[in-house]
């Protein structure tokens, strides 16, 4: 007993706790379950604007400041007055979002699910477990202009003409894209796109992403290889009004690059760029309660090639971890938001919140959490 007591003692030195700044009040006009009840993805955009995601909507929403650390002005904005989606039934999964040189962007989760036991018959529920389901919705890689504060899908810039820009998304293939036909053909990923293996079993599963300049980080929840996790590395361009192509970007042509971080295990649930660095946050892969870690990972916009990084100082860093829940609060979006004084503190969003961060049937509480970059 003494020696696991000093073992527990040792690990809890090695983790640290993030320090909590601030919470956030989120208030909303609706009570809307699926979009309260399943926050995934968040953006702090320059006009003051904090912008929300649901993984079970077809839209994102709008809270504007009203008080200090109180967002409200709740407005949807539905994805298919912007973007040519596959269908208007099938959720998009939206797992992240960016803003970039006047473009919101959007990445659904490209990834299948299992059926689910629904707890009537036992034959029947063995049955679901065996049904994989795709839907088209959920392979979107998507940019809209943002314009003071709106939504639009197409904007010329008075001053300079040509300045032009329009809502685009990822090449359709199919009832794919282009990105997933590519990958299909990857010596990593390749194989479990085949199978078409679910995300919560380890599946290829986006969650993140993160633009700076031309380059465009997508983060994967799965798979973990190994233990280490992946980010894609891509650059798009717009041929076709509407429509966005993978830029050839690598020394023999390749459409995209890799990189391999060492993140305990864990797969990527968000990110966000600090300057050059990149704020990772980490959490398990599968359908598992475990604790999420933010990490930072710097200067990826010098990785020319393919790369693999493991955690030492200058290249991979855990920063803290995030207060653990079981069965509750689980982060899935993160941005950075100004916050008593501190310039870049991170605020985080959660996915089956605890009862407490609910103060009414329309609020929820957001976190914001001191980041010390190193």
């Amino acid at each position: 007993m003494q020696r696991i007591a000093i073992i527990t003692k040792n690990v809890e030195k090695k983790m640290s706790a993030g320090f909590l700044l601030s919470r956030v009040l989120l208030r909303f006009d609706q009570e809307i379950e699926d979009l309260i009840g399943d926050l995934s993805a968040v953006i702090f955009t320059p006009d003051g604007n904090l912008w929300v995601a649901s993984d079970e909507l077809l839209g994102i929403d709008r809270l504007s400041p009203i008080e200090p650390y109180i967002f409200g002005k709740h407005r949807h904005f539905s994805l298919k007055d912007y973007l040519d989606l596959f269908n208007l039934k099938d959720e998009i999964d939206l797992e992240g979002m960016d803003y970039e040189n006047n473009y919101l962007w959007l990445i659904g989760s490209h990834s299948t699910k299992r059926g689910k036991p629904k707890g009537k018959k036992s034959e029947k529920d063995i049955e679901n477990l065996a049904k994989i389901k795709t839907e088209a919705n959920r392979y979107l890689l998507a940019r809209i202009p943002l314009v003071n504060g709106e939504l639009v899908k197409s904007y010329v810039s008075r001053e300079n003409p040509s300045d032009k820009k329009q809502a685009a998304c990822l090449q359709k293939v199919g009832e794919s894209n282009l990105l997933m036909e590519v990958l299909a053909k990857d010596e990593h990923l390749g194989k479990i796109i085949s199978i078409a293996l679910p995300s919560k079993d380890n599946g290829l599963d986006f969650e993140g992403i993160a633009v700076k300049h031309d380059r465009v980080f997508l983060g994967l929840r799965g798979p973990v290889l190994g233990g280490w996790a992946i980010i894609l590395d891509l650059e798009v361009e717009e041929r076709t009004p509407g429509i966005l192509t993978l830029k050839k970007i690598g020394k023999a042509g390749e459409l995209y690059k890799k990189h391999f971080l060492s993140l305990n295990g864990l797969g990527i649930r968000e990110m966000c760029f600090l300057g050059d660095d990149l704020i990772v946050l980490a959490g398990p892969t599968m359908a598992l309660e475990g604790a999420l870690r933010v990490f930072i990972w710097h200067n990826p916009l010098n990785k020319k090639e393919n790369s693999i990084s493991e955690q030492k100082e200058g290249e991979l860093e855990v920063l803290f971890d995030l207060p653990f829940i079981f069965g509750s609060d689980h982060a899935e979006g993160i941005t950075l938001f100004p916050c008593l004084g501190e310039s870049n503190s991170l605020l985080v969003v959660y996915d089956s919140p605890d009862a407490s961060r609910k103060p009414g049937k329309k609020e929820i509480f957001a976190d914001v959490f001191r980041l010390n970059k190193s």
